[in-house]
């Protein structure tokens, strides 16, 4: 089977979306974007520049004391429209982001999905967010409430691995609460997102609420972030990067920053638990998106009883897994996103492999063939992981999943906690005591027990994570604490 190029004929022109109109010639400069799956390339890309943003930041500016003052009907209509419209275009929204970013078609098409799902869950939320009104002794009566209100204009920073989602888990609650906001998507991941703005304008958004610049972290994030017309700033990616954010937002403000970074998620498989279910969900879910995905379940903790057995199972299923055309229906897992990113994953692999950090089971190496010219890694698996070692305590972002053994559940939280990160958790028993003694000893945002979501983010749940996996929640009343802020009034009477 041969492998099916890039629609090129399909992709909207790539630049910035300011206001109601695209920018296609960015000062930020340019660059070659290349399909993963063949390395061919697709367009030159415009970025945007510091120029771009202070435009994209004013027109956000400008445009929220209208957008703060609309109807709440007509808010909450607006993003049930933009949601609909994104339904209806989850075919092209799907071809789209796996011209972006090689993921397969048929997870494309769900993440598309997903973000309708979003928009329309905190369009839900419209018309309920308030106040409260409080108690106040202040030796004479007095009447204390709370308003809500919109910080103003969000600056947000969102990642490559998938831009769709990633992008309405934030447009969702920022909208709903009365914002406007400039979204600075991974440069890497052009053509989606901006479909999915002027999705937006066609819904009906007055021109300026949605702004959408794509452009590089280390010019355009940058001036994001110390925009004086930014109120508040949300990132998404590395660790690292954001250290330079919350720097950069400190020095310009201050101004306050959410931020939903990398991790590290232990999976932790007990004796009691259905083995074969296990390996199928953490086999599975750990290669999903080709292991590019910050919350997947990447290091393996197996308890000692049933580890060789467990060994045994995931290295079949991980050799089984079916690498190819991500147009095809039959493909299991994709590319990852770049040459770079790929140079870089078997960096790690082979520097592991020398060290001998743990011992490689399966993969480990580029696939050959038909896929050579892509940037495929075949899934890999290491076992008898040194815990102390970087291939058990680093992000690797790829398709490269860890085992060690445990004895206990004390050894298990040890292990398990033994990290910076603390984004998610997956637990596997079927013992009820054990499950509430593992998910209150795990330093974590989230703890999956037995599967973990298939659907996707769930709108109704917090995201995020603790330590330093973030600060800050998606998702739930909580994302739309997190972009709304209280006013207190105190009327004497």
């Amino acid at each position: 089977m041969s492998m099916t190029s890039a629609p090129v004929h399909l992709l909207p022109e790539p630049g910035a979306l300011i206001g109601d109109r695209i920018v296609s010639d960015g000062s930020g400069g340019e660059y070659d974007h290349a399909y993963a799956a063949t390395g061919r390339v697709t367009k030159r890309v415009p970025l945007a520049g510091p120029h771009e943003i202070d435009l994209a930041a004013k027109a956000a500016h400008d445009a929220l004391p209208a957008w703060k003052s609309i109807s709440t009907s007509q808010r909450r209509d607006l993003l049930m429209r933009a949601a609909e419209l994104i339904r209806k275009d989850t075919d092209l929204l799907g071809t789209l982001t796996t011209v972006d970013s090689g993921t397969p078609k048929n997870a494309t098409e769900v993440a598309a999905r997903w973000s309708a799902d979003f928009l329309e869950y905190n369009a839900g939320w419209v018309d309920r967010i308030g106040g409260e009104i409080r108690p106040a002794d202040q030796g004479r009566p007095v009447h204390a409430y709370t308003i809500d209100e919109p910080y103003g204009v969000i600056g947000a920073m969102t990642p490559f691995n998938a831009p769709i989602i990633a992008m309405a888990m934030v447009l969702g609650p920022v909208l709903a609460a009365g914002n406007t906001i400039v979204v600075k998507p991974s440069q890497l991941a052009p053509y989606g997102v901006i479909r999915v703005g002027q999705l937006f304008l066609e819904a009906g958004f007055p021109p300026g609420v949605v702004n959408i610049v794509p452009g590089p972290g280390s010019t355009a994030g940058q001036a994001l972030v110390r925009s004086p017309y930014v109120d508040k700033v949300f990132f998404e990616g590395g660790t690292k990067t954001a250290r330079f954010v919350t720097v950069a937002a400190a020095e310009s403000g201050p101004k306050p920053v959410a931020a939903e970074l990398g991790g590290k998620s232990p999976s932790i498989i007990f004796d009691d638990a259905d083995l074969d279910d296990a390996v199928a969900s953490t086999i599975g879910g750990g290669f999903t998106f080709g292991g590019q995905g910050c919350v997947l379940g990447t290091r393996l903790l197996v308890q000692a009883s049933i580890y060789d057995a467990y060994v045994e199972k995931a290295k079949a299923l991980a050799s089984s897994v079916t690498l190819g055309d991500p147009f095809a229906e039959t493909t299991m897992m994709g590319p990852v996103v770049n040459a770079t990113a790929s140079e870089r994953i078997l960096g790690i692999i082979s520097d592991a492999v020398e060290t001998r950090q743990g011992k490689l089971i399966t993969g480990g190496e580029r696939a050959g063939g038909e896929l050579s010219d892509g940037f495929f890694i075949k899934p890999t698996l290491f076992a008898d992981v040194d815990p102390s070692t970087p291939l058990h305590r680093e992000e690797i972002f790829g398709p490269v999943l860890v085992i060690l053994r445990f004895e206990d559940e004390a050894e298990a939280l040890r292990i398990a906690n033994d990290t910076e990160y603390g984004l998610g958790a997956y637990v596997y028993t079927n013992d009820v005591g054990r499950v509430h003694r593992m998910t209150a000893g795990l330093e974590a945002g989230m703890v999956y027990v037995n599967g973990s979501p298939s659907n996707g983010p769930t709108p109704a749940l917090p995201f995020g994570g603790v330590k330093h996996s973030g600060f800050g929640r998606l998702g739930g009343i909580e994302a739309i604490r997190e972009f709304s802020r209280p006013k207190t009034v105190m009327l004497f009477t």
